[in-house]
């Protein structure tokens, strides 16, 4: 127990010195506040709230975005430039962690109920959360969270978006040895989910998206997904976000899936000056006149 305290205050002050060092400044229309917040196991974890210039308690939508594999919050909150501000929404953007990881949360279930407390946290901090517009984006690890909220607390959303999401962790696990990085990913993913996928198999299932195709496809969630042929992270996106895609297209009793496919590469699309505020306007937080138009490609189910 000594030594995991030990090593949760360490990651406490590494996650606060690379706050430190790379800080998220103000931009003309959105204040930009590091606040904190108590996770899943008891640790405080920061986030950061992105708020209008200016706020002063009136009521706005509010956007939960985790983060990506092996980044914190600080790389994801570079993504969003002035786009809270522009389009009068709160964004939240927390550190979150996994079962014994912190930046390889991978989807654990503490993770997700930790996201699904996000406008309870921001409440907290003094945002006035329109209840019925709570939208989560994600890319990567962060879209495959994104995913998982959508299926594990679908009447908290109004709306979600994943860019290039990881979606069946046990492929993810055999594809990791093709990675540069990919023997290292594989001791990290053991150590978080608690073995490998033919050792604990149920483990990698929950933290699938694919494994609740049916939850998400019933669960009446308006979702856009994204995905690239030329990803070189999940090289495999046609066998996992688009097969994902299929499925969602098939139970869709409220035809709500937007599916997007193009040849970017790995969540090159969620950033300010690409598609994200394309697809924060398919939502109504941001007018139209203010998405740039970037070459996109609906796909065609089959």
């Amino acid at each position: 127990m000594r030594v995991l305290l030990v090593a949760a205050a360490a990651l406490l002050l590494a996650g606060a010195a690379r706050a430190a060092e790379h800080p998220v400044t103000a931009t003309p229309n959105t204040e930009i506040r590091l606040i904190h917040y108590r996770a899943h196991d008891g640790a405080v974890r920061p986030a950061w709230l992105f708020l209008p210039a200016g706020y002063h308690g009136q009521r706005v939508p509010l956007v939960i975005s985790p983060h990506g594999r092996g980044v914190d919050q600080t790389d994801n909150a570079l993504f969003w430039g002035d786009l809270p501000g522009e389009g009068g929404f709160a964004l939240i953007d927390p550190a979150g962690e996994g079962r014994l990881l912190h930046w390889y949360s991978w989807g654990a279930p503490g993770q997700i109920a930790d996201l699904a407390r996000m406008p309870q946290v921001a409440r907290a901090w003094g945002v006035n959360v329109d209840r019925r517009r709570i939208y989560a984006f994600g890319g990567s690890m962060g879209g495959q969270e994104t995913l998982l909220l959508v299926a594990r607390y679908p009447h908290l959303l109004a709306g979600a978006a994943a860019f290039d999401p990881a979606t069946d962790m046990a492929r993810r696990y055999r594809d990791f040895a093709a990675l540069r990085n990919g023997r290292s990913l594989q001791v990290l993913a053991r150590r978080e989910i608690g073995g490998t996928p033919a050792q604990v198999p149920h483990a990698y299932a929950v933290r699938s998206p694919d494994h609740y195709e049916e939850a998400i496809a019933r669960s009446g969630v308006p979702l856009q997904l994204y995905w690239s042929s030329a990803d070189r992270i999940i090289r495999d996106q046609r066998l996992e976000t688009n097969e994902l895609a299929i499925a969602i297209d098939r139970d869709d009793v409220h035809e709500r899936l937007w599916d997007f496919h193009g040849d970017w590469s790995h969540t090159a699309e969620m950033r300010s000056d690409r598609r994200l505020p394309r697809a924060l306007a398919r939502f109504g937080l941001l007018p139209w006149k203010d998405a740039p138009a970037v070459p996109a490609t609906r796909s065609r189910l089959a």
